[in-house]
């Protein structure tokens, strides 16, 4: 499988940096599946920092190996356990098991404008997760260990004229 880190710089060894900020799946090197959510995160990244390029680093991940040894938390859909885990990283609450991987549906910009629907208590928890249901939500993998970190095998970058 394939995993694609967007940022304003080649990421050719993944580290574990300390976030100034609450995420999704918590702290960890995030990555996905998908191209085209890395370039318009990697586009973000450049306008926020104004420094570097737009870079995509590409990783070769075996997936059946990595999960094998090392402990995964799983979302396939945007259900309830989900949108409790996201929401208790999102206000730094979360305070249950850590895992190695956590894989699931991402809360891109357009999602966002739901969660906080919900967390200022305008939507209740199940007109939100019938609002989560018509979006289109891509995948993030989050890498949170440095066992975890040693099944990311840097393979180059997205060249620049498919950006």
């Amino acid at each position: 499988m394939l995993l694609y880190h967007g940022s304003n710089v080649t990421v050719s060894e993944p580290r574990l940096i300390p976030q100034n900020r609450f995420l999704d799946f918590g702290f960890g090197f995030y990555t996905t599946t998908n191209k085209s959510q890395a370039i318009a995160f990697a586009d973000k990244v450049f306008k926020r920092r104004k420094t570097g390029s737009r870079v995509v680093s590409i990783y070769e991940f075996d997936e059946e190996s990595a999960f094998a040894e090392c402990s995964v938390l799983k979302f396939i859909n945007p259900d309830e356990s989900w949108l409790n885990f996201v929401m208790e990283n999102r206000i730094g609450s979360y305070k249950a098991e850590n895992y190695d991987y956590i894989y699931g549906p991402v809360a891109n910009d357009d999602v966002y404008t739901t969660f906080t629907l919900y967390t200022s208590g305008i939507l209740t928890k199940e007109q939100t997760l019938a609002a989560l249901k018509i979006k289109k939500l891509y995948n993030q993998l989050v890498v949170t260990s440095e066992k975890a970190l040693a099944f990311l095998k840097f393979s180059g970058i997205v060249p620049e004229e498919e950006m």
